[in-house]
């Protein structure tokens, strides 16, 4: 972990490396939830408001709250009082890496799901460490990216940093999504109602109208609404195409098998 003296200086530089970015990420990002919240985030500020104006800052002082204030009124994109990665990114001078290519060229979720669905060939949620380079260059060329294996290598090294934390040599998909900006990662959405193992048998059992295993598009609509009314979800017609057609993304053919829905619903298949 790096102390208040070593992080300043990143905090000052006119660019960061992704790795540099991390540093800062994991610095910040104390309980590793995810999220700069609570005192992790008044702390990242009275930091970064050091570094700009080169002089300390006074956290209790009333000018320091309003610009904090502003400050979030700015960067935090989904209003949820907390900085995500993605939105760190929008804060940070960092150079063209990963985390900006996502966000320029991941026009939707469904085209992150397209391209992870490829390598997650058990739909178990994870891909392997080693197909990671693969699928990164995959994303790359999609977005006529032109990049050498030396960046390719560091893009791949600067995300096994972030997210292979157990050293298992898996990466899931919930980590991974969070690199999508916050308004495309439908995965977000569902966080407050991730659903029990028993929960989600049971859900699955009664959209499965006719019992044949999987959940087609026209059930999983019924699902999405239900699930959505019954949690009191914000969420309009347009935002409900949005979340079916990221979730269709990773069926098979059109059908949904349960994994695929676990991925997305229950939270005991998750990092």
């Amino acid at each position: 972990m790096a102390t208040q003296a070593e992080q300043l200086p990143l905090l000052q530089l006119a660019e960061l490396t992704a790795a540099q970015f991390i540093d800062i990420w994991k610095h910040f990002d104390t309980d590793g939830n995810g999220y700069i919240e609570g005192k992790e985030l008044e702390n990242f500020f009275t930091q970064l408001e050091s570094a700009r104006r080169g002089a300390g800052v006074d956290p209790s002082h009333a000018s320091f709250k309003e610009k904090m204030r502003e400050f979030m009124a700015n960067f935090d994109k989904n209003s949820d009082g907390r900085i995500e990665m993605s939105e760190l990114a929008q804060i940070l001078p960092t150079e063209e890496n990963f985390l900006l290519c996502f966000r320029e060229f991941v026009g939707s979720s469904a085209e992150f799901m397209n391209a992870w669905r490829k390598y997650d060939t058990d739909r178990s949620g994870y891909i392997e460490s080693n197909e990671l380079k693969g699928f990164l260059s995959d994303l790359l060329k999609k977005a006529n990216r032109i990049y050498d294996d030396k960046r390719l290598t560091e893009y791949t090294q600067t995300i096994l940093r972030m997210f292979d934390l157990n050293g298992d040599g898996k990466l899931g998909l919930s980590e991974m999504a969070r690199l999508l900006p916050v308004q495309e990662n439908f995965l977000l959405k569902f966080q407050g109602i991730r659903l029990t193992v028993k929960e989600f048998d049971s859900l699955f059992t009664f959209y499965d109208k006719d019992g044949n295993g999987y959940i087609d598009e026209q059930e999983l609509d019924a699902l999405l609404k239900d699930l959505c009314d019954k949690n009191k979800m914000d969420v309009d017609a347009t935002g409900l195409v949005d979340y079916k057609k990221s979730i269709m993304a990773l069926s098979d053919g059109g059908k949904l098998y349960r994994t695929e829905m676990e991925i997305v619903l229950c939270r005991d298949s998750m990092l």
